[in-house]
């Protein structure tokens, strides 16, 4: 076996491969790290090369010496000499190549064995334009003594191991242009100063001032402009759709257009259920699924008059009762006012009374709540004035009356209030034609009904209404309570406490009473009589 003794290089181990299969007829270096096998006499080999250049890498190698990974490093070692045309592999192995050779550099770097061993005569290392992908290949690094490093035209990424370059300081050329590497501040270490802003093109690593001053500038001006947009954005929101706003933001009771028409599906005729000359009456749905009504006035009025009017609104969007439509707010345009209610029915009293003829407590309990709210509004509200006809209160789903027409500034007295719900009250039971004669404002119907006997009272009662042998007393309790509220000749009209206590005794009666097996008919009537028939 012939042995080259030319010290401090890697070739001591050549002659041995060169010994196996001669160069140029082996196969590749996959097959022969699969296919060749220490030859006997290799550990004396070693252990005689360590003693002659104990600078070999290998001899340092700790605590025992790994000879079947520098047997492999061997055949990796010969391969690589040759595909980096090297002129003689067998005396020299000074630099490796494979710049442009992309389907073998990937294979011979991921060799760790090799480079961990790397043979001390390589001075250049060249991996340039070979599009490969990863970190950086720090196992290069492990040639401490290279002169030169191209690693270009790549696409490694991450950062730059700035503190494994310290042991090269041979390293004189140093190319890392054209890779994907983090931005880092490799312009402000030591490491940069040994190199030009030439190793670091477009790498990655080195900030790029033009871009960097592209980004100052899209900050600077950007930002301003952004705080700048979000404030109109807030603004346009406190003015125009406050509602988009937390709840804690919002101004409460005040509408605006924008929330109006976003209601309305943009004052959609979908959603008009309403109109006059001057008043639009649309249904709508607010931002959080409430719905509600909007009555719009499209009337010029003076500053004046339109400035009492949100005043009045802002006292009514106080009231709160169960008998009365609540008031959510108002909202003022340059074109129309408007203000927003509840969403209730339809249905008023007077259509409700019309109808399949509701029984004797169902009536008595919407008077009772008429009632209710009146004692409110007199103790809490006085300058609140209201309607109460059958026409104006509505009724919701479980039979509770709503007062849905009320307004401030006009301080009736409560003897007024009380007729006027003295009329009220007339109108739950009697026949419309003894209605009639009310309105007119006959005083002498008032002495004609109190002067008559049963079976006359019974031809003015409402023929819809059930009168039974058990609840007539009722009626004509709470009939006698209605002519005292109308009577103008009466100076002691009965207060809102009596008329409540009247009708809620009456109210509370009615639900104790069995089920009438005797029905008083309005259909046959005999003068002075009363005709019973049994079910």
């Amino acid at each position: 076996m012939i042995m080259a003794t030319i010290s401090s290089t890697w070739y001591l181990f050549l002659p041995i491969i060169l010994s196996l299969c001669p160069i140029t007829q082996c196969a590749t270096v996959v097959e022969d790290l699969k296919n060749l096998h220490q030859p006997p006499d290799f550990n004396s080999t070693i252990l005689s090369n360590c003693l002659k250049n104990p600078s070999l890498r290998h001899c340092s190698s700790s605590p025992m010496m790994d000879l079947d990974e520098i047997f492999k490093f061997t055949i990796v070692a010969s391969h690589l000499c040759n595909e980096s045309k090297n002129p003689n592999c067998v005396e020299s192995f000074p630099k490796v190549d494979l710049r442009n050779r992309p389907n073998i550099a990937p294979l011979y770097l991921s060799f760790d064995f090799f480079w961990k061993y790397c043979p001390l005569s390589i001075m250049s290392i060249d991996l340039s334009n070979n599009s490969m992908k990863g970190d950086f290949p720090t196992d290069v690094l492990y040639c401490t003594q290279i002169q030169s490093l191209d690693l270009s035209i790549n696409a490694f990424s991450g950062d730059i191991p700035i503190q494994s370059f310290s042991p090269l300081t041979n390293l004189t050329f140093l190319n890392l242009s054209y890779n994907c590497f983090s931005e880092s501040k490799v312009s402000d270490s030591q490491f940069f100063k040994r190199f030009n802003s030439s190793s670091f093109l477009h790498s990655g690593a080195l900030l790029d001032h033009k871009r960097f001053t592209v980004k100052a500038v899209v900050l600077l001006v950007g930002f301003p402009i952004l705080v700048i947009l979000m404030v109109v954005c807030l603004v346009w929101l406190c003015f125009q759709r406050p509602d988009f706003l937390p709840s804690k933001l919002q101004r409460s009771r005040r509408f605006t257009p924008a929330i109006l028409k976003a209601a309305t599906a943009g004052f959609s005729n979908n959603n008009l259920v309403g109109m006059s000359d001057v008043v639009y009456i649309y249904k709508g749905i607010l931002r959080d699924g409430t719905e509600v009504k909007i009555e719009m006035y499209w009337d010029d009025i003076p500053r004046d008059s339109y400035r009492k009017f949100v005043e009045e609104c802002k006292v009514l969007s106080k009231l709160h009762h169960k008998n009365l439509v609540r008031v959510l707010g108002w909202c003022r345009s340059r074109k129309f006012r408007a203000i927003i209610t509840e969403w209730t029915k339809e249905e008023n009293v007077e259509m409700w009374l019309s109808g399949s003829g509701p029984p004797w407590n169902h009536r008595l309990k919407v008077l009772m709540g008429v009632v209710e709210c009146m004692r409110y509004l007199q103790e809490e509200w006085p300058e609140v004035d209201y309607e109460l006809n059958t026409s104006s209160i509505l009724l919701s789903d479980y039979v509770e009356p709503l007062i849905s027409r009320f307004k401030v500034g006009d301080q009736n007295s409560n003897r007024r209030k009380i007729h006027r719900f003295g009329v009220f009250l007339l109108e739950m039971i009697l026949t419309r034609k003894v209605q009639e004669e009310f309105d007119r404002g006959d005083a002498g119907t008032i002495r004609y009904m109190r002067t008559l006997n049963p079976a006359d009272l019974k031809q003015m009662i409402d023929e819809k209404l059930e009168v039974t042998e058990t609840n007539f007393h009722q009626v004509k309790q709470v009939l006698s309570l209605g002519l005292m509220c109308i009577d103008q000749s009466n100076k002691e009209q009965p207060s809102l406490a009596l008329i409540f206590n009247t009708i809620a005794r009456a109210y509370k009666t009615s639900l104790l009473l069995p089920s009438a097996n005797h029905r008083i008919f309005h259909g046959e009537r005999f003068k002075g009589q009363m005709r019973v028939q049994t079910r």
